[in-house]
């Protein structure tokens, strides 16, 4: 069991480090569907978020402070759905991408907590408390 739970830190952990090195390699058109966010200072704050996935990603895999890392990245992904995705709803021409961020990211907030909770009771069971 111990190495499906490695195995699956691993398979959640490198999509969320590809995201975020995609983060440093934005182009013209995806920072364009920013121009709608909520979020001020969208180049920089686009390298910040791409660099706390990254961090998450190694933490997760890592076996370090995952509950910290899962939920600080569910947290991150709620900002980003109602400050970036939602307010892209309203915008005709990104309304299919829009759509679709939201429900990606919202199915990796739900693994994100899921880790959090059972690798934390996983734990919590081995030291018996």
């Amino acid at each position: 069991m111990k190495k499906l739970a490695l195995l699956g830190r691993i398979l959640f952990a490198i999509p969320i480090a590809a995201i975020g090195i995609s983060h440093f390699l934005m182009t013209p058109a995806f920072l364009e569907r920013l121009s709608n966010s909520l979020i001020p200072g969208n180049l920089y704050t686009v390298m910040l978020a791409g660099a706390m996935l990254i961090i998450a990603s190694i933490f997760i895999v890592l076996n370090k402070y995952v509950k910290v890392a899962c939920l600080w990245l569910a947290g991150m992904l709620l900002v980003i759905i109602t400050a970036i995705h939602l307010p892209n709803l309203f915008v005709p021409a990104h309304f299919d991408y829009a759509l679709m961020e939201i429900l990606q990211d919202t199915a990796l907030m739900g693994a994100a907590l899921m880790i959090a909770y059972y690798l934390d009771k996983a734990n919590e069971d081995e030291a018996g408390i």
